[in-house]
């Protein structure tokens, strides 16, 4: 496996982790041919775990033979050619545009995006993401879906791409431990799959987040909504249930992560 010493930002190879914006690494018109990066040596070791291909890895000097090593040598299993980019941690952070997080970033392949159906066959609880791009409440959302019972997540092509490398980073590598998928069809479209559909809005005839309809559901699909909005009035209309979080000292809403992590653990299975 080569270890390849840069000593410049236009070093041939390195591009994936500075220059390629986070759309060109996605490369939406062929997901299969993206790339995403993975950044800090336990992040990296779930994603291995999880079955996702390493293409090539940049870490400091001092992190070959120790926070790496084990990734090092998990890679070199994958491909005798497989590059390790190494420098200065002041040339590493130019390149990047950011100071590594514990040294280590792993670009990896984008596998294909399963479909809706097997992404949901085996689950009784589901959350649908509609809306949300802030990175950081995409990467707390899947954390929360992981620790707190949600079996698959869906998100519409409004939101963040979970496998945006400041998402990934927040969600300490649950992205690769929850299954999850695009929802391109109508909310409705779920309950042909055998789920009722709770989308979590205050509205006039909302129930509150304890209403024993909602826990007794086979299937369930909790739909949280944009950080600023909300959930769009069509969502809305469309839902089995509209959900209110019952809240004191006259708050009316929270942040959608938090939300996320208060609906997942009063609705999960019994």
């Amino acid at each position: 496996m080569p270890i390849i010493e840069i000593s410049s930002l236009s070093h041939p190879g390195v591009e994936v982790f500075s220059t390629l914006t986070e759309a060109q690494l996605r490369h939406r018109l062929e997901p299969t041919k993206g790339i995403f990066i993975a950044e800090s040596p336990k992040v990296i070791r779930v994603a291995l775990q999880a079955g996702y291909q390493p293409q090539a890895l940049l870490c400091e000097r001092k992190h070959i033979a120790g926070d790496a090593a084990d990734i090092i040598a998990q890679c070199q299993e994958t491909a005798d050619d497989f590059p390790v980019y190494t420098g200065e941690r002041e040339l590493l952070a130019a390149l990047t545009g950011y100071t590594l997080t514990r040294g280590v970033l792993c670009a990896m392949r984008r596998p294909a995006p399963p479909t809706v159906a097997e992404v949901c066959r085996n689950a009784r609880r589901i959350v649908v993401i509609d809306g949300v791009v802030d990175t950081t409440n995409i990467g707390a959302i899947f954390r929360s879906a992981a620790a707190l019972g949600i079996d698959a997540v869906l998100l519409t092509p409004t939101s963040c791409d979970p496998l945006n490398r400041r998402a990934v980073r927040v969600s300490m590598g649950t992205v690769f431990l929850v299954p999850w998928t695009w929802l391109d069809a109508p909310l409705h479209s779920l309950n042909e799959l055998g789920f009722k559909t709770a989308a979590m809005a205050l509205t006039d005839d909302s129930v509150p987040l304890d209403y024993p309809a909602l826990a007794a559901e086979p299937r369930l699909a909790i739909v949280m909504g944009t950080e600023g909005d909300g959930l769009a009035h069509d969502t809305i209309a469309d839902a089995d249930y509209v959900v209110r979080i019952p809240m004191a000292h006259g708050v009316d809403s929270l942040n959608v992560a938090a939300a996320s992590a208060v609906a997942f653990w009063e609705l999960r299975c019994r």
